[in-house]
């Protein structure tokens, strides 16, 4: 029994190493985004509601912070020249108001991928623009999708060790 166990644990191991390298592969070799902002999506996906529909709401929160993100580094902007350093403050405050206050939204109310989309957009260190939102929409959505065929495969190998 602990045979099979084992055995089961390694090919889940495996399956699971396998699609987060193919993932990471095809961000870097076919869509050219940071692997880092792959994991952004994975990690997404395990926030809450292991499944299908959870995941999809879970992304989308996830570029709901980013496009905070993106919003925020506008507002920084604007608000430097008449702020100067305290701009942070006023933008960060407002930032973490409108995140927080998400958390009660109907459907769409991920906290943490709220806060994991901000984080991926502050660390990309890109512009706000549409091309920094896509970039990071693409990376994230291609880690939830692996993250969810990884639970997927998971899933199946442990339904099979059962019967």
């Amino acid at each position: 029994m602990a045979n099979n166990a084992l055995s089961d644990h390694l090919k889940i191991v495996i399956g699971e190493s396998v699609i987060a390298s193919s993932a990471a592969t095809l961000s870097v070799m076919a869509f050219e985004v940071p692997v880092w902002a792959m994991f952004v999506g994975w990690i997404s996906f395990f926030t809450r509601g292991l499944n299908l529909k959870q995941g999809v709401i879970n992304l989308a929160c996830v570029l709901i912070g980013v496009a905070l993100g993106i919003a925020a580094a506008q507002v920084m902007a604007v608000l430097t020249p008449v702020l100067g350093s305290y701009a942070i403050s006023a933008v960060v405050f407002a930032v973490t108001v409108i995140a927080l206050s998400l958390a009660k939204a109907p459907v769409f109310n991920n906290l943490l991928g709220f806060f994991l989309g901000l984080v991926a957009y502050f660390a990309s260190h890109q512009p706000p623009s549409v091309m920094a939102f896509g970039m990071l929409a693409l990376a994230a959505t291609l880690g939830a999708a692996a993250a969810f065929t990884a639970f997927s495969l998971q899933k199946k190998i442990q339904r099979n060790a059962a019967h």
